[in-house]
């Protein structure tokens, strides 16, 4: 009796603390549009509290590799000055993908409409973990 009671709690505890696949898909992209919705107003700052506030985020992009969140900042506030700069952007072709109940993978393309500028695009992998409640990107490989 003792067992199935400790087995049944088990299972309940369980159940109680993955996150469903569809549940996670939803917030990851409530993630995603937070920041196309800051980017699209010219927040970069904003758009940055989608990723990791650590040290240990890591980007990597056609620059090379880029360590912490205060320097992946400072290289998207070098690379993208002003709003016209940073035009529209839109995220599209979307595969999230769940890697267990505290990580996902994000594959996807991004555009820039940049009617001065000439538009951007590219292509990128988040890696997302679950971190103090809040889904976050912990790695961004864009190109």
């Amino acid at each position: 009796m003792k067992l199935g009671l400790y087995l049944l709690s088990l299972l309940l505890f369980t159940a109680c603390a993955v996150e469903r696949p569809a549940a996670m898909r939803h917030d990851i992209s409530q993630v995603l549009a937070t920041q196309t919705a800051a980017w699209n107003r010219g927040d970069a700052a904003g758009f940055m509290q989608g990723y990791w506030n650590s040290d240990s985020l890591v980007f990597i992009g056609k620059r090379g590799l880029t360590y912490g969140w205060q320097p992946t900042l400072d290289n998207y506030r070098r690379s993208y000055p002003n709003a016209a700069a940073m035009g529209k952007l839109t995220f599209s072709n979307l595969h999230i993908t769940p890697l267990g109940a505290r990580a996902a993978h994000v594959a996807g393309r991004w555009h820039l409409a940049r009617p001065a500028a000439g538009d951007l695009d590219g292509h990128f992998l988040l890696v997302f973990r679950r971190i103090d409640g809040r889904w976050v990107i912990v790695a961004d490989h864009s190109s």
